[in-house]
């Protein structure tokens, strides 16, 4: 199958792309990357009148440090974010969970902010931007919104995005000290959509939980920051911690099934994860939940 017919228009611009999908509203849709686009559009998904082309948008490209900020551009390809020594200083999560992101043809192309804006459920991108507490930052012609990464993702393939504006950069907060990362998740072959993962940034002093943000995905409509990492903070933790903390993390998620895997297999492996990621980073992989880690 082929894409329905489109008109095509390369953006020189940001102010030209901002224009052109302002006078064409819904029926534009902007091309980056085109890994997450074009299948879509081949696969009568969606059917664009326009396609607004920003690939050669130099402005929205980089990477830097700027005082505590980490600021991505929305055309840093992933291949970028793989090989960049900022990212691998002050965002470690991004760098370990980008191997994990289809295979290397696509990583070549595949853009951050393409893959934020096509908010697919199962993908590994947003739920990084969830965990590292990220800002989100867009542009419209009158001027540009920040919006935090628990906000951005609304539902699947849904943003906050409004069809006049364009994500334009991301902002990370650098690694603060004793900070600590994980990343892991379940697929039937290695580039495959996760059948369930999580991206979790944590803050460990001694052998205390400061901060620990899980973000799960694969497992509902968006990412979902668990609140049942909030009973593993500022406390000892022990097997019956753990345990009431899966218990909760059991109740509060919401999974979808389909030919991959049930719900309940679904909430049984968003346990599993836990229990690896507060083994991992705190060094106690002898710690468990009542069941195999």
């Amino acid at each position: 199958m082929k894409a329905s017919a489109f008109s095509y228009a390369r953006a020189t611009s940001v102010a030209n792309a901002l224009e052109l999908l302002e006078a064409h509203g819904d029926g534009a849709k902007v091309l980056s990357g085109g890994q997450s686009l074009l299948p879509a559009m081949n696969l009568r998904l969606i059917s664009p009148e326009l396609i607004v082309d920003i690939g050669e948008l130099t402005e929205l490209r980089g990477i830097a440090v700027r005082e505590s900020v980490l600021a991505v551009g929305a055309l840093a390809r992933h291949v970028d974010l793989e090989k960049s020594p900022e990212i691998a200083t002050h965002a470690p999560l991004l760098k370990e969970a980008i191997g994990h992101v289809a295979h290397p043809a696509i990583r070549n192309r595949g853009t951050l902010g393409g893959s934020l804006a096509q908010a697919d459920p199962a993908s590994e991108l947003p739920a990084c931007m969830v965990a590292l507490n990220a800002t989100i930052i867009v542009r419209c012609r009158s001027g540009e919104r920040r919006i935090a990464a628990e906000d951005f993702f609304r539902g699947i393939y849904e943003t906050a995005l409004s069809a006049q504006e364009l994500l334009v950069r991301v902002e990370l907060p650098v690694a603060r000290r004793n900070s600590m990362h994980f990343f892991c998740e379940f697929a039937r072959r290695h580039g495959d959509y996760a059948i369930i993962g999580l991206a979790a940034q944590a803050i460990v002093e001694g052998e205390v939980f400061t901060d620990l943000r899980l973000a799960f995905f694969g497992v509902g409509d968006r990412p979902v920051l668990a609140e049942a990492a909030n009973r593993l903070v500022g406390t000892a933790l022990t097997p019956a911690a753990l345990s009431e903390a899966g218990t909760d993390l059991a109740r509060e998620l919401d999974p979808y099934e389909d030919q991959q895997a049930s719900a309940a297999m679904r909430r049984h492996l968003a346990k599993l994860l836990m229990v690896r990621c507060v083994s991992t980073l705190l060094g106690r992989l002898g710690l468990n939940a009542g069941g195999p880690a």
